[in-house]
């Protein structure tokens, strides 16, 4: 095993879970590129999945190929090979991105779930950054339960990355509603995104009639940091169709939302973020 990294080791770091998947190869390739941006270190994480090996102890347990389809018996011994060759691939890879851009990385092999694992390191400053891969059995229907754990639990930011890249990136778009705090995190962060990128933003409010006066002055003062370029969309509801229609009308290059927002809340809302053919940023 290799030292693990503590949650207490340098802040502001940007994070990649690597599996083995092709989007979590596109996610490494996304998280190079931003770590590069903000000048940060990048942690690569490579979680040896704890269930998966103790079911690998039953006699009766058996692994069916992706390629194939072809059932055969889950042997422990050509499991823990598996994991170790893939652990080296994750090596190599993420020595490949950083070496392309320049800066710092490491890559922290651990033994558990990995959303327990995955939290144990990530810090509020962070950048947490997830490809698509293993998001449900079905792709596209709905988040999975890592996805879905480290939304709603991660301390850091967590980018939903998408492969591939919208064909015609426009604008950032952060949508709001009624919690103040979490709207400001939300536009410090396409705020960010905006400067690396150097896209403009929308910012869509949904709001149940008119907004209040107390919450205008908010964004508005979210506003002057998001720069010139800027404007705001009052949305009716937090309906998820609505929303993706006006995703299209803006041709958002990117998603940011809080996950204190209602549209979490919503029938529908894991299909929408599993399905919407751009990066998602989440904030706390």
């Amino acid at each position: 095993m290799e030292k693990r990294e503590q949650q207490s080791a340098s802040r502001g770091r940007v994070l990649v879970l690597i599996d083995g998947s092709r989007m979590s190869y596109a996610a490494l390739e996304a998280a190079a590129d931003i770590a590069g941006k903000r000048g940060a270190d990048i942690l690569g994480v490579y979680v040896e999945e704890l269930n998966l090996l103790r079911s690998a102890g039953y006699g009766f347990a058996r692994e069916v190929g992706s390629a194939s389809g072809i059932s055969r018996p889950l042997d422990p011994g050509l499991l823990e090979q598996r994991m170790r060759r893939l652990a080296d691939q994750a090596r190599a890879a993420l020595a490949r991105a950083v070496k392309q851009r320049g800066g710092k990385a490491a890559l922290s092999i651990a033994r558990g779930r990995v959303v327990e694992e995955v939290l144990a390191l990530a810090g509020p400053d962070d950048l947490l950054v997830l490809g698509r891969a293993g998001w449900s059995s079905t792709a596209g229907t709905r988040l999975g339960s890592t996805a879905r754990g480290l939304v709603l639990q991660s301390p850091a930011r967590v980018l939903l990355w998408c492969q591939p890249k919208p064909p015609h990136q426009n604008r950032i778009v952060v949508f709001l509603n009624d919690h103040d705090e979490a709207n400001h995190r939300a536009a410090l962060a396409a705020a960010e995104i905006s400067r690396h990128d150097q896209q403009p933003v929308t910012i869509i409010l949904g709001a149940d009639g008119e907004p209040a006066g107390d919450q205008l002055d908010a964004i508005r003062q979210d506003l002057d940091v998001l720069g010139a370029g800027t404007r705001l969309r009052v949305l009716a509801d937090s309906n998820p169709l609505s929303i993706a229609r006006m995703l299209r009308e803006e041709r958002a290059s990117q998603l940011v939302i809080s996950r204190e927002s209602a549209l979490f809340h919503e029938p529908g809302a894991d299909r929408l973020l599993a399905a919407l053919s751009l990066p998602v940023t989440v904030t706390p």
